[in-house]
Order: structure tokens, then C-alpha cells, then sequence
């Protein structure tokens, strides 16, 4: 599917970004993986190559920076001449509960979950449009509905959202083949979101490989939304767009509220 494709994929040391590394691996692709700790990012390189990469690279930072967001467009296109495939994965650290008022901390998390995503789409574009290629963006239901205990988060989602829908119709507007797929995810079993949900969250996790790989076919297959998984992220908006004031409820009903006390 995607063999000898060139491909950037951020927030790639752990959890489904480490997962889309190796589906891509298998398949035969180009990498370039980044994340900010060095000494897992060359694992994951290492073990791309034993899985068939055509080849592995990474570069360690933090996508705070926007210096170094554009960085590793530049270093891709160093590697490879072009790029095919942007997926935007990588998100900071956030609390899970209560908002804080802390706009410090939202304004910190909107330059990490968004303003890089918008960085990096900047500077790729002139390599994809002329390779045709496709920015593969990783959301959440959070994104497209409002959950508790996720205010700062929440709020950077909707941002790629409202960005990334807006910047597609653009593209289509001006007759740029460059596909823009959002992926829409619920709860998936990563070591991080596990950790931070347990015993309050009760809704069942989904797993990251088959997350990760149903996000690389969505942008490999160009399409608009990637919903997964697909029953605990469409139906919830089904219920949204005809009754909303059911949906919260269901959604205030899956916590478990003692825990926060």
C-alpha cells in the first residue's frame, strides 16, 4: 500500500504513533520518526529496519519549538527530495480532572497539539503538493465533543478540527491534490491514556495496533474522517446531532465521580 513512500510520523516513540511506525515498516515505507526521547526513538528505528523499512530515521525534540517542528520537514525533504505522507500524532502532557484555570497550561498545550501541527503542515505542503501526497491528522471524539476533566486538551482538538476541515476545502477550492484525513479516536489502550483514565473512565479501550493501522490505511485510501473505534466514536455523534443533552449524559454517566473526590 504504502511501499516506498515517504513518510513522517510525529509522537512515534510510544503508543500508536510507535504502532503506525511499524505498520509502516512492514509495508515497506520510508520513516522518519520523531518524538522527544532520544534513547526510544532508536529503538523503534531499529526495530522498523528488522521489520523491512526501506529506511529508518528520527529526530529527538520538543514540538514546543516550532523551530524544531519545521526542522524535521526540512530534514525529510533532505533525505528524500519529497514527501508523501504527513501524519500529525504527538500531543503534550495534560491533566486528567477538573479545570484549573490555568491558561498558562492551555496556552502551552495549543503551541504543542496545535500550532505545530499547523508548523509542520506549512512547511510540507509545497513537498506534497507535488508529490500528491496526504497529512494524516490524529484527533479524538474529544474534538468533536465536549468531555469532562479534558478542558485544555478538548480545546486543541476542536482547534485541529476547525483548521485542518477548513484548509481541506481550500485545497479543494484551488485544485491542490493534497488529501487531508482527521482521525477520529476513542479510548485506545496506550500505556499513557491507561494510566491516566484508570478507575475513573469506564468506557472499554480500544487496541493501538489496530488503531494504528486504521489510520494509515484511512490516508493511504484519502479519506476525509477515520472514526475508531467505530461504534464508540460515530454513534456517540449520531446521538449528538439529534439529541445533545442525551449524549452529555451518557457521557457524565461514564465516569466514575468517586474517584475524583
Amino acid at each position: 500500500m504504502l511501499k516506498g513512500k515517504r513518510v513522517i510520523v510525529t509522537g512515534a516513540s510510544t503508543g500508536i504513533g510507535e504502532q503506525m511506525a511499524y505498520h509502516l515498516a512492514h509495508m515497506g515505507s520510508h520513516i522518519l520518526v520523531t518524538a522527544r526521547t532520544e534513547a526510544k526513538l532508536q529503538k523503534v528505528v531499529a526495530r522498523c529496519l528488522e521489520l523491512g523499512a526501506a529506511s529508518a530515521r528520527y529526530m529527538n525534540g520538543s514540538m514546543e519549538d516550532m523551530i524544531f517542528a519545521e526542522l524535521v520537514v526540512k530534514k525529510a525533504e533532505e533525505l528524500w527530495g519529497s514527501l508523501d505522507m504527513l501524519i500529525l500524532n504527538h500531543v503534550g502532557s495534560s491533566y486528567f480532572g477538573f479545570f484549573n484555570s490555568d491558561v498558562g497550561h492551555v496556552q502551552k498545550l495549543l503551541d504543542i497539539n496545535f500550532l505545530s501541527y499547523v508548523t509542520m503542515t506549512v512547511a510540507a505542503l509545497p513537498m506534497l503538493k507535488k508529490s500528491a501526497g496526504s497529512i494524516v491528522v490524529v484527533s479524538s471524539m474529544a474534538g468533536k465533543v465536549g468531555f469532562p476533566l479534558l478542558v485544555p486538551y478538548s480545546a486543541t482538538k476542536f482547534a485541529l478540527d476547525g483548521f485542518f476541515s477548513s484548509l481541506r476545502q481550500e485545497l479543494v477550492m484551488q485544485n491542490t491534490n493534497v488529501s487531508i484525513t482527521l482521525c477520529v479516536l476513542g479510548l485506545i489502550d496506550t500505556e499513557n491514556a491507561m494510566k491516566t483514565v484508570s478507575g475513573v473512565f469506564t468506557s472499554p479501550a480500544a487496541p493501538k495496533e489496530e488503531c494504528a493501522l486504521e489510520i494509515i490505511k484511512g490516508g493511504a485510501l484519502r479519506q476525509r474522517e477515520v472514526y475508531y473505534e467505530y461504534t464508540s466514536t460515530k454513534f456517540p455523534l449520531l446521538i449528538r446531532d439529534w439529541v445533545p443533552d442525551l449524549l452529555d449524559y451518557l457521557i457524565r454517566r461514564s465516569y466514575n465521580t468517586e474517584k475524583l473526590k
